[in-house]
This record gives C-alpha cells, sequence and structure tokens, in this order.
C-alpha cells in the first residue's frame, strides 16, 4: 500500500505544471553551491488517501433492511438495502471503490420515510493534512441529484466549518441568495462563495449525475479558458488577499438537504423513491507544502511532505532545529518562474548552503576555508551570512534578519562613552560616571559637565568641612582660611599670611556671600 501510493505520488501528471524542482547544483566562478527554488508536489487522486464519514448515525441504509424504488420506477419497488447480505449492502466506501465493467456501486441513505421530518445526512472527508485542489470536485449521484445541498470547508483538520458553494433548484427560496454562475465571476471576485443552480434542476435524464465545485473555472479568470496563462495565475495566487487560501483544505463535508423529486412535489404515498446516493467522489488536487517540496508520501495512515529548504513538519511549516537564524517563511510563486524558496538558514551555515539575507547578492567561494562567504554586505550588516550588524550598530529586535532595517546605529555618545559601539541590545560602554544606553545621563552623586564629574558634597552638607557650603550639590563654598575641594586644607598650612585675618571672620556672611559670588563670576580663580 506504501508503495503504491508513493508511486501515485510520483506518477500523476501535475495539473498545474511548473514548480517541480526544489534545488540545483550549480557552479560559479565563486564555486559550486545549492541553488535553491520554490517547489511543489504533483497533483494526483485525493481520495485515495482520505477518510470518510456519515452522519447523523442510522443514516446509511440497510439497518434494518428496507425496500426501495426509483424516480423511473416508482411503484416498483422490489430493490432492497440490507447492511448484513454484502450483495445488497450500500456502506460508505463504495464512494471510492473502483467500479469495475460500468457496474455503479455507491453509498445510500435511508428513505425518506419520516416525511415531512427534513432527510439530512452529512458527508465528512478528512484528509489530516492540508491540501491544495488543482482540479474540479466531481460527485457523482445515482437516483437523481440533490435539490438542495452545500459544501463546506475545513482549514483547522474540522475544527471550525465555512461554506464553499450552495447548491439548489431554487437559490433564493432555499439560501435567500441569487443564482450565479462561476464563469461570471470577475478578477476581484473570483473567491466568492456563491448559490448554482446548474447541479440540482431535474432533467429527467440518467446522465445528469455530476455536482462540480468549479476550480477549473476560477482558475480560468486569471489563466484563461485553456489555462495556458499559468504565470497569471501564479502571480494572482501570491499577491490576491486570501485567494491561495480559497483552494486549500483539510476537510471538506457535503450537507445532503434535501433528495432528488423526480421534478414534481413530494409524493407523500410512496417515499421509498427519495433517498441520496453517491457512487463516486473525485478530488484532485496537492499536498501542500508550504512551496518547501515536490514529493509528498503516504506514511504511518496520513500524507507526509519531504520537505527541502531546511524546513520540517507536516506542511514543511517549520525550520529545522538547527536552521532558526530568522522567522520561517512560506515560499512564493514570485518572482517567476522560479520563485523565491524563502530557504531557511543557520548562522555559520556549511557549504554550499549560503544565505545573505537580502543584505548581498554575491557569494565568493574561499577554496582553503572549503566556505562560500557573502560579498560587500549592504544595510550596515556583516558575517559569512550578513547576519551581523558593523561596529557601531545593533540589532533590531523588531526585524526580521531579512530586513533592510535590522541593524540601528549606535549613536553613542562621543564625550560620555568609551567608544561607539554598543551590545546587542544597543547599550553602549560608558565612562566613568555616565549611565543610560547612549551614556548621556550621571550616574546620582554626578553631574554632567561636558562629561561626568562626581559631586564634592551631598544632598545633608555633611562632606564640605570647616564650615563650607553645599553649593548645588556640586561644590563646596569654603569660608576664609580654608581651601581645598570639601574645604578640609587650612590655607596657614600653605601661606601663614593667610593667618592673619580675626579667627571670627573666617566662618562670617559676608566671607560666604563673597564665595558664592566667586562662583557666578566669570574668570574668577580659586587660590
Amino acid at each position: 500500500m506504501l508503495y503504491l501510493a508513493a508511486l501515485l505520488v510520483h506518477c500523476v501528471p501535475l495539473a498545474m505544471g511548473q514548480y517541480d524542482i526544489c534545488k540545483s547544483w550549480v557552479t560559479t566562478d565563486d564555486g559550486p553551491s545549492w541553488e535553491f527554488y520554490a517547489c511543489q508536489p504533483k497533483a494526483m487522486r485525493m481520495k485515495d488517501y482520505v477518510t470518510v464519514r456519515v452522519d447523523p448515525a442510522g443514516i446509511t441504509c440497510g439497518d434494518p433492511p428496507e425496500r426501495f424504488c426509483t424516480h423511473e420506477n416508482p411503484y416498483l419497488c422490489s430493490d432492497e438495502c440490507d447492511a448484513s447480505n454484502p450483495d445488497l449492502a450500500h456502506p460508505p466506501k463504495l464512494m471510492f471503490d473502483s467500479e469495475d465493467e460500468g457496474l455503479a456501486t455507491y453509498w445510500q441513505s435511508v428513505t425518506w420515510r419520516r416525511y415531512p421530518e427534513p432527510l439530512l445526512a452529512n458527508i465528512t472527508l478528512s484528509w489530516n493534512k492540508s491540501i491544495e485542489l488543482t482540479d474540479d470536485i466531481v460527485i457523482t449521484f445515482e437516483y437523481g441529484r440533490p435539490t438542495i445541498m452545500m459544501l463546506e470547508k475545513s482549514l483547522d483538520n474540522g475544527r471550525t466549518w465555512h461554506p464553499y458553494q450552495y447548491y439548489a433548484d431554487d437559490c433564493m427560496e432555499a439560501f435567500s441568495m441569487p443564482a450565479r454562475r462561476v464563469r461570471d465571476l470577475s478578477t476581484t471576485s473570483a473567491n466568492r462563495v456563491l448559490c448554482t443552480e446548474e447541479y440540482s434542476r431535474w432533467a429527467g435524464s440518467k446522465k445528469e449525475k455530476t455536482v462540480r465545485f468549479e476550480v477549473r473555472d476560477r482558475f480560468a479568470i486569471f489563466a484563461g479558458p485553456d489555462l495556458k496563462n499559468m504565470d497569471n495565475l501564479y502571480t494572482r495566487l501570491e499577491s490576491a488577499k486570501g485567494l491561495k487560501d480559497f483552494f486549500t483544505v483539510t476537510d471538506l463535508r457535503m450537507r445532503l438537504l434535501r433528495p432528488a423529486l423526480g421534478g414534481t412535489y413530494v409524493q407523500r404515498e410512496n417515499l421509498y423513491k427519495y433517498f441520496y446516493a453517491v457512487s463516486n467522489i473525485e478530488v484532485t488536487g496537492r499536498c501542500k507544502c508550504n512551496l518547501h517540496a515536490n514529493l509528498c508520501t503516504f506514511k504511518e495512515g496520513s500524507l507526509q511532505c519531504e520537505c527541502e529548504h531546511n524546513t520540517t513538519g507536516q506542511d514543511c511549516g517549520k525550520c529545522k532545529k538547527n536552521f532558526r537564524s530568522r522567522s520561517w517563511r512560506a515560499g512564493s510563486y514570485l518572482p517567476l518562474p522560479n520563485g523565491s524558496p524563502n530557504a531557511c538558514a543557520a548562522a555559520g551555515s556549511a557549504f554550499g548552503n549560503c544565505e545573505c539575507y537580502g543584505h548581498s547578492n554575491r557569494c565568493s567561494y574561499i577554496d582553503f576555508l572549503n566556505v562560500v562567504t557573502c560579498v560587500s554586505c549592504k544595510h550596515n550588516t556583516r558575517g559569512q551570512h550578513c547576519q551581523h550588524c558593523r561596529l557601531g550598530f545593533y540589532r533590531n529586535s523588531s526585524a526580521e534578519l531579512d530586513d533592510e532595517n535590522v541593524c540601528i546605529e549606535c549613536n553613542c555618545n562621543q564625550i560620555g562613552s568609551m567608544h561607539d559601539r554598543c551590545n546587542e541590545t544597543g547599550y553602549c560602554e560608558c565612562r566613568e560616571g555616565a549611565t543610560g544606553p547612549k551614556c548621556d545621563d550621571c550616574l546620582p552623586n554626578y553631574y554632567w559637565r561636558q562629561g561626568c564629574f562626581p559631586n564634592v558634597c551631598d544632598d545633608e552638607l555633611l562632606l564640605c568641612q570647616n564650615g563650607g557650603t553645599c553649593y548645588q550639590n556640586q561644590r563646596c563654598i569654603c569660608p576664609v582660611g580654608f581651601k581645598g575641594v570639601l574645604c578640609q586644607q587650612s590655607r596657614c598650612e600653605v601661606d601663614k599670611k593667610d593667618c592673619d585675618g580675626a579667627p571670627g571672620a573666617r566662618g562670617s556672611p559676608a566671607a560666604l556671600a563673597l564665595g558664592m559670588l566667586a562662583l557666578q563670576l566669570p574668570g574668577w580663580v580659586d587660590l
């Protein structure tokens, strides 16, 4: 089974073409290296990997056994559904089996024996994996298509559901919506949810069996009726908001709301001809690998992308452990024709795996080191992969590594800092007494005067000695007869002539006022 699944992954033609190569080993003047490209798996029949659930309980016919008839022979009710008899049973798995020699096998619901209670059935298809639709969803009904049904999708493995398309013989009556056709949509409404009457009205022909969700018609809005302009489609998928997600699902659910009526009103005297019967469901798509893989295999009961570009996960949705030097990003279809791989990379990664994060478009092979290094890093970056900031700059924590503004200038204060370099958080190395990210402020007990200088007195005026007074918490005003930073030195010890004055004059108010005036007069020199 695993071998068959892997074979199908490789052999089914790619419905949308292109982007089937993830990387190529190239040799240039700078040496050999890997060249990465956006890539995706080939399209395949997704019904081969689906699990199906039908509800509510008891909606499948055969338990207990019951008779039914068809609209072509409404009164010849000799057919029987019996779950205990393999030849008469109609379990859900028959919606996905191979039908040999044209003999239709199908799932069938109970008849509408409880009318006027609605006959409701849900058919849920689950992949436990994100898939991208590449062709129409085609549902084949036996014995008439429903007159009312809707198709729903989930992007989170069935936790939440969203309408995908409504189907009715009268859209306004059933869903209060006007009937519209997909081929009438415009480029700005290609992902609109609509109601169609094309697949619900009774045609009276056994050939009218299919109900479609028209993926190709929506693609044709951009790529033309023959889907030849695929470049335009890929460009729109990448640039139009929500368009790519519109074609992405993890689960599909068909809600069958009213069975085929045979072109008439419900005939209560014969309710055995009203039921649902589905013989086949075709879903064509590819594994969603976020453009990081071109192979998808069936492992341990579910599909798994074979991830490239140093990514990992079921959908290649994250970087490998040692390749997280920047945030993970999905690949991009643009620029055409090879797209952008947005590969995960590691700082100091090995030869052949060079990544410059958009700060350089040239690499050089250093033979004796056997490494490839980026050349002429821009945007104030440096390093083998332009992953570091130049001296005088630091990493902008709010920017990705490939952002042009990833490195911010340190702007260290030239007087307060030791040099113009800062650490990885933007803090400069300050001189004594300076503080702040840019070293443009002073620590307590220091003051700014073309740099930070220590205060010579404190708030309690206790440091000035011999009766000196602290001025603006910056300097001691010394009384007559004392000098020094803290008024700690007697002038008599230096010059006996300074001792001629009266002792009482040393701390007089006049002397203190004179000292205060001295601080305010330009050119005053303290003797």
